[in-house]
């Protein structure tokens, strides 16, 4: 028997969700009907669509698989597969726990979810052998979790960093390439659409933090979660942080790092660092080359070395690209009776605080001119043991500025030195601080 025999038995998928991503989920499935039953081995047919409104205009689906009531569609007898696509943290968990309690397989791209409780989320799929997989809850279209799940998961992984967040990627884009202020930048991204009415989520960096904890749960086998994530946003960018970047050869961008901080004399790491916050790169560093909305994400492991992934992070049409990936994946496993990887916490590496975290600093000072400064700034750099890479002076008089560079140290000895700067009589300001990524930077 063929798999486009219409006598094979058929999986059928509850759809939670009809916006931008559930309706291309819904084209796909149904443009791509007979190639996605030859991939998976059996067809693949859509049991129902959970919405909030029946009444919304949805001129390409059958209104008879409307419905508004989420709970019974997902408790249907008939229903193999769920896939949840509405977002937020409730109803979605308490849909998809009562969807792996009776064996039916998920797929989800509820990054929210998975960032603030993926203990329960994971704990019920091993509970109940319950496929989850979750590609489209990361980066888009990009294959990065997967390869972290399953490619990688034989390898020893020592840092991801990345741009994980198209709206912040454009807006710092702009600025660098046209010179654009802040205000300026994020209007021309709403306009186009890169960016919400309400932009607090993406600018404020919440959902690059909630990426970074899943990468990071995935890449050092620890549980992480949102609020583990050091977070700061780019709304204190400013075009002259910019300029002074493009004046070092670097470029802003709000990077998702996570890092395992290894102990002395050990392989496993006493701890891990998960951040999000804007930083300069050096334009040499393949991070530095990604423009407009789009995301990538540079991963560096023992034996593999280093991968970079790139492509589409966000949209209708790439994450239900993704969406349909996983769709194939837990399929095929439902029609051969097998399961995915389970993820595991057996490391359980805790998180480190940020001020155990090794970095750099970028730091701008509106100094009196007059001699005798410098040395004073310097002083209180070498108080709290940490070392000046580069010094340059602009302008004279009220408008003479210091831009220092530190070589790496640690992020709470850092911080103090810049809230001592800021009692010196002699600096009227502490202009900018912006943390550096990347040695080669002077």
């Amino acid at each position: 028997m063929t798999a486009a025999d219409p006598a094979a038995r058929r999986l059928r998928v509850a759809l939670l969700g009809c916006g931008n991503v559930g309706s291309e989920v819904v084209r796909l499935l149904n443009e791509q009907a007979a190639d996605l039953a030859a991939r998976v081995g059996t067809p693949l047919e859509l049991a129902g669509i959970a919405v909030r409104r029946l009444d919304k205009p949805r001129p390409d689906i059958d209104p008879a698989l409307l419905t508004t009531d989420a709970p019974a569609l997902v408790a249907r007898d008939d229903v193999d597969i769920v896939i949840e696509v509405i977002g937020g943290i409730e109803p979605a968990r308490s849909l998809l726990l009562d969807a792996m309690k009776t064996g039916k397989a998920v797929v989800t791209a509820n990054k929210a979810l998975l960032a603030e409780d993926g203990a329960t989320v994971f704990g019920a799929a091993r509970e109940y052998g319950a496929d989850l997989y979750y590609e489209a809850a990361v980066a888009g279209a990009i294959p990065l979790l997967r390869p972290l799940r399953e490619s990688l998961v034989g390898d020893h992984v020592h840092r991801v960093l990345g741009i994980v967040n198209g709206t912040t990627n454009y807006i710092l884009d702009q600025m660098d390439t046209h010179g654009a202020g802040f205000a300026d930048a994020l209007d021309e991204a709403q306009a186009l659409g890169y960016a919400e009415a309400d932009p607090t989520a993406d600018i404020e960096g919440f959902d690059a933090a909630a990426k970074a904890a899943i990468l990071a749960q995935l890449a050092f086998h620890s549980a992480v979660t949102a609020a583990d994530v050091h977070r700061q946003g780019i709304t204190d960018v400013t075009a002259a942080d910019v300029a002074s970047a493009k004046a070092m050869g670097c470029v802003v961008k709000l990077l998702a790092i996570c890092e395992r901080i290894p102990a002395r004399g050990g392989r496993n790491g006493r701890g891990v660092s998960v951040r999000v916050h804007p930083a300069m790169i050096p334009r040499s560093h393949p991070l530095a080359s990604v423009r407009e909305a789009y995301n990538a994400v540079f991963i560096e492991a023992e034996s593999a070395g280093s991968l970079m992934f790139y492509g589409a992070g966000a949209g209708g049409a790439p994450t239900a690209s993704a969406v349909l990936g996983d769709l194939v994946a837990v399929a095929r496993n439902k029609a051969g009776g097998a399961r995915g990887p389970v993820e595991s916490t057996y490391a359980a590496l805790p998180v480190l605080p940020m001020g155990e975290t090794i970095t750099r600093y970028h730091v701008s000072l509106a100094v009196a001119d007059r001699p005798g400064v410098l040395a004073q700034v310097a002083e209180e750099f070498a108080r709290q043991d940490v070392s000046i890479q580069a010094v340059r002076q602009e302008g004279h008089g009220d408008d003479a500025q210091l831009v220092l560079v530190t070589h790496r140290g640690r992020d709470a000895a850092l911080t103090a030195t810049v809230d001592a700067l800021r009692r010196l009589e002699s600096v009227r300001e502490v202009a900018s601080v912006m943390r550096v990524e990347g040695d080669e930077i002077l």
